[in-house]
C-alpha cells in the first residue's frame, strides 16, 4: 500500500449560528492585522450584514467568476508587496479555491467563511481549476490545509436551494468512489478506515435527512437535518479525501463530471448535479443495476439528474456522449483508478444508463440550473 498523507482537517473550525463573530476576535488573537477577503457579487451580498466589524484593515476584493490560475494570479499580484498577512475568502466553492491557492502561493494563512453549502471545497487542501469557457483542467494539492474554517449556518440557509441540493449530489458520491477505490486493498490502515467511515456517512446522513434539509432550507429553519447535511457536506465530505489521500478523493464519478463540462450544454448546470449523473454512470460501468434502483427515488424526489437531458443535452446527442468519454478517460484523469481505461466502455456505460427502463420512479419536475 502507497504511503497515506493525512490532512484531515483545518487547523481551526466550528459550525453555529453566528459564528462569524469569532472573526474579529480570531484575528486579534493570531496578530492578523491586515487581510484580504476575496469575495463574489452574490456572495457578499448575503454575507455582509453577518459580519462583524474587523480590528484590522480590510482590502477587498472581487473575484472574476471563474477558479483559474489566471485569476489566482492577478489576486496574488494585490497581495506581493502590501502588508496582506491573512486572505480571507467569502462565498463558494469557487471562491474557497483561489483563496487557497492564492494562500498557497503567497505563503499565507487562509480564513473561508461559506456561503453556500454546495461541496467540500472549504475543507480540503487542494483547488480546482477551469479554464476561461468553464471547462475542467486540473487539480492542485497544497502542502497546508486551511487555517480556519467557520461555517455559519445563518448564513447558508438563506442560499439558493439548488446549491444544497447539488451539494448533496456530490457528497454522495464519497461513498461511491472512495468505495471502488479501497474495496479490493487486501488491508487497510486506520487513516483509510477513518476515510471510508466519513464516507459511508455522506452516503447514510444524505439520504436519511437530505430531503428534510432542503425543506428546511425552503423554510429558512436551521433544523437538526439541515445542520447535520451542511456539516456532512463540508466536513465528513472534506475528511474522505483528508484521511484517505489518493483512495478518498475522487474515481469515475467526477471523472464524468469533468467529461461534462466540456459539452457547453451543461455549463449552466452545478457541479454537484454533473457528479450525480456521475454516480450513476460508474454504478452502470460497474454493472450495478441494483445499487443504481436504489438510488433512483432518491433522485428523483430531490430533482437529480438521471439523464443527458436532464442536464441539457438535448441534441448531438452521440457526439456529446462521445466528447464526455473521451475527455472523461484522458491520462490524468481518476476513472483509470477504478479499471476503466478506454472511451468506449464509458460510452457503452453511459448508453446503458441512459437506456434504463423506469429511471423516473416518481413524477419529476424538470431539472432547473
Amino acid at each position: 500500500m502507497e504511503a497515506i498523507q493525512v490532512q484531515g482537517a483545518p487547523g481551526y473550525y466550528q459550525c453555529y449560528p453566528g459564528v462569524v463573530n469569532q472573526l474579529p476576535v480570531k484575528m486579534e488573537e493570531n496578530q492578523l492585522r491586515h487581510g484580504l477577503i476575496i469575495h463574489g457579487g452574490k456572495s457578499w451580498e448575503a454575507a455582509k450584514e453577518y459580519i462583524p466589524s474587523l480590528p484590522a484593515k480590510i482590502t477587498y476584493e472581487k473575484y472574476n467568476g471563474e477558479c483559474t490560475h489566471e485569476e489566482v494570479n492577478r489576486i496574488n499580484d494585490l497581495i506581493t508587496g502590501d502588508t496582506v498577512d491573512v486572505v480571507i475568502g467569502i462565498g463558494g466553492g469557487k471562491i474557497a479555491d483561489i483563496t487557497k491557492a492564492c494562500g498557497n502561493a503567497t505563503n499565507l494563512p487562509v480564513i473561508l467563511i461559506p456561503t453556500l453549502a454546495s461541496n467540500c471545497a472549504p475543507w480540503t487542501a487542494l483547488s480546482v481549476f477551469y479554464d476561461e469557457a468553464g471547462n475542467f483542467l486540473e487539480y492542485e494539492a497544497f502542502p497546508r490545509s486551511t487555517f480556519m474554517l467557520l461555517v455559519d449556518p445563518d448564513i447558508i440557509v438563506h442560499s439558493p436551494t439548488p446549491y444544497l441540493r447539488a451539494g448533496i449530489g456530490d457528497t454522495i458520491a464519497k461513498w461511491y468512489e472512495a468505495d471502488v477505490l479501497m474495496r479490493a486493498l487486501p488491508a487497510k490502515s486506520i487513516p483509510l478506515e477513518v476515510s471510508l467511515h466519513a464516507a459511508r456517512l455522506c452516503r447514510d446522513v444524505l439520504l436519511e435527512n437530505g430531503a428534510e434539509a432542503i425543506t428546511s432550507m425552503e423554510q429558512a429553519d436551521i433544523s437538526d437535518a439541515f445542520t447535520k447535511v451542511i456539516e456532512t457536506i463540508i466536513m465528513a465530505g472534506g475528511m474522505v479525501g483528508g484521511y484517505g489521500d489518493q483512495y478518498g478523493r475522487i474515481s469515475g464519478a467526477h471523472s464524468i463530471h469533468n467529461g461534462l463540462t466540456h459539452v457547453p450544454e451543461t455549463h449552466p448546470f452545478l457541479h454537484g448535479d454533473k457528479v450525480a449523473y456521475g454516480i450513476l454512470v460508474q454504478l452502470s460501468l460497474e454493472q450495478r443495476p441494483e445499487e443504481m434502483k436504489k438510488l433512483l427515488p432518491f433522485y428523483n424526489k430531490l430533482q437529480l439528474p438521471v439523464s443527458l437531458q436532464d442536464l441539457g443535452i438535448k441534441e448531438n446527442i452521440e457526439a456529446a456522449v462521445n466528447k464526455i468519454a473521451e475527455r472523461a478517460t484522458k491520462p490524468s484523469e481518476s476513472i483509470h483508478f477504478m479499471g476503466v481505461s478506454s472511451a468506449d466502455e464509458v460510452k457503452e456505460g453511459i448508453w446503458k444508463l441512459e437506456g434504463t427502463r423506469n429511471l423516473s420512479l416518481c413524477p419529476r419536475i424538470p431539472l432547473s440550473p
